[in-house]
């Protein structure tokens, strides 16, 4: 995983670089270095001789990177004029390529980009206009093709408006004394983490030693359980033990799931039984709202003794953080939530807002649970603060029954050893990666189980992945997937 540090964590990092010796002037030429050699790349096989750039600089070093990558695209032939961004006009001259060295990660306030005219953008370190912590974006932010970004990436490039205004993400780590992903409370989920932390199947393994319990689904609704047993036998489940409350035994589904009927009120105690011989129980998608189905869920998560996923309708039941930490804080395992905007919203007491981490760090701390928030860029916090987040997301997953998948894949990953908080980070990603090796259209949520497990099979199988989601033979990896690719040019 990746470091994310915020605009003052990376502020601090600047600060120990010259305390330890390292001149602020070589930093510069380093990331100016960066900056020009990405710009080579986008200008292609045409190459540099006589083509026409425009850097937009600032007064800071954000403005002193982009006037090195300009003496060094000047040396190489390339016709180069520098405008100075506090007074830019609203149209740029004429141009090949914009590098966008305006203000960098402390910038706050408004800022309207000058119009490039058609040309590509490439922005150094973060977009101007984006704020470096949120992604928030005022109304006249730059809009890049690529942002080349120095130590570690920062939150803003991965969440809110900022994914999207960044485009291709490149991270140059120029030598800055960036700490230990172990050290940071926020991490950013790549694919060598799926070989990394899944564990892979034992030679001596067994069915029960990765099963999972699934109480979900109710009369007329089978959608949910179906896809999300199936997501979970995909992703590694040796066996997934299925209880729908009230339904008859004909209205069970055919699958490779053990299937049984729950009663309809009261169901808590039937699930508990033999629960304990499960890894995890998934738990809520499709069961309904009544008040005698919310009686039952908290009662069983109260006494579950293994870790828990909670997703949909489960969620409801736990009703607001207050209420759903009365639930949690007495368990001794693991509680995973994993809300849509509105389910956390009604959890939270209102929406995220605009600075995402902070407000699921918030409820993570206030339940005592994991949170997942999906979204474009899912974002997982626990109790403590850790936070991971990943990208791999896209809109092809707004799909019914795709949240349900989502489900599926972590508790099986929980089944399969991994702690929870990693679990969901990874689930999260894999299920991202999944949905875009399906259909770019109508793309559904049966669709995604056997995606899964060509993610998961290519990844344990020690192979990159496939389909532009590796650079083969590049010194870094991609990450992540924004409206292009995150890049470790490391």
């Amino acid at each position: 995983m990746q470091p994310v540090l915020t605009a003052e964590q990376m502020r601090q990092v600047d600060q120990q670089a010259s305390s330890s010796g390292t001149p602020a002037g070589q930093l510069v030429e380093r990331a100016g270095t960066a900056v020009a050699s990405e710009a080579v790349r986008l200008l292609g096989s045409g190459g540099t001789y006589g083509r026409r750039i425009v850097v937009v600089a600032g007064p800071g070093n954000n403005g002193a990177d982009g006037r090195v990558a300009a003496a060094l695209l000047d040396r190489r032939g390339a016709r180069v004029r520098i405008v100075d961004a506090r007074d830019a006009p609203s149209r740029l001259p004429e141009a090949d390529l914009v590098i966008d060295a305006a203000f960098g990660t402390g910038f706050h306030g408004e800022y309207e980009a000058p119009d490039p005219g058609g040309a590509l953008v490439l922005a150094v370190d973060i977009p101007t206009g984006v704020d470096a912590d949120t992604g928030v974006a005022s109304g006249g932010a730059v809009r890049a093709a690529v942002t080349v970004t120095f130590g570690a990436f920062k939150p803003g490039l991965l969440v809110g408006d900022g994914r999207v205004l960044s485009g291709r993400i490149r991270l140059a780590p120029i030598g800055l004394p960036v700490p230990g992903t172990e050290m940071c409370s926020t991490r950013l989920v790549e694919d060598a983490d799926i070989a990394a932390l899944v564990p892979p199947r034992e030679w001596s393994s067994h069915k029960w030693k990765t099963a999972i319990a699934v109480v979900a689904g109710s009369p007329g609704m089978h959608g949910a359980p179906t896809f999300l047993s199936r997501a979970a036998m995909r992703a590694g489940a040796g066996m997934v033990r299925l209880g729908i409350p009230g339904a008859s035994p004909e209205e069970l589904p055919v699958s490779e799931a053990v299937s049984r009927v729950l009663p309809a009120s009261g169901f808590d105690e039937a699930a508990l039984d033999g629960l304990e011989r499960c890894k995890a129980l998934v738990l809520g998608p499709g069961l309904g709202t009544e008040r005698p189905t919310r009686a039952s869920v908290r009662r069983l998560v109260t006494k579950a003794p293994i870790p828990v996923v909670i997703d949909a309708d489960g969620l409801t039941a736990l009703g607001e953080e207050g209420t759903a930490a009365e639930v949690i804080d007495p368990r001794a395992a693991a509680t995973v939530l994993t809300p849509h905007e509105g389910e956390f919203a009604r959890l939270a007491g209102g929406p995220p807002g605009p600075d995402r981490i902070t407000a699921v760090r918030r409820v993570a701390a206030r339940t005592g649970a994991i949170v997942l928030l999906k979204g474009p860029s899912t974002i997982v916090a626990d109790r403590t603060g850790r936070v991971l987040i990943a990208v791999a997301g896209t809109s092809r997953l707004a799909t019914a029954g795709s949240g349900d998948v989502l489900s599926g894949v972590l508790g099986a990953l929980i089944a399969r050893g991994m702690a929870p908080l990693e679990a969901a980070g990874v689930a999260a990603h894999v299920h991202g990666r999944a949905a875009e090796r399906g259909f770019a259209e109508g793309l559904v949520a049966s669709d995604l189980p056997e995606l899964v497990a060509a993610v998961l099979s290519e990844a344990l199988a020690g192979h990159g992945l496939v389909g532009g989601a590796l650079e083969p033979g590049a010194p870094g990896e991609v990450v992540g997937s924004l409206t292009g690719e995150v890049v470790d040019a490391g």
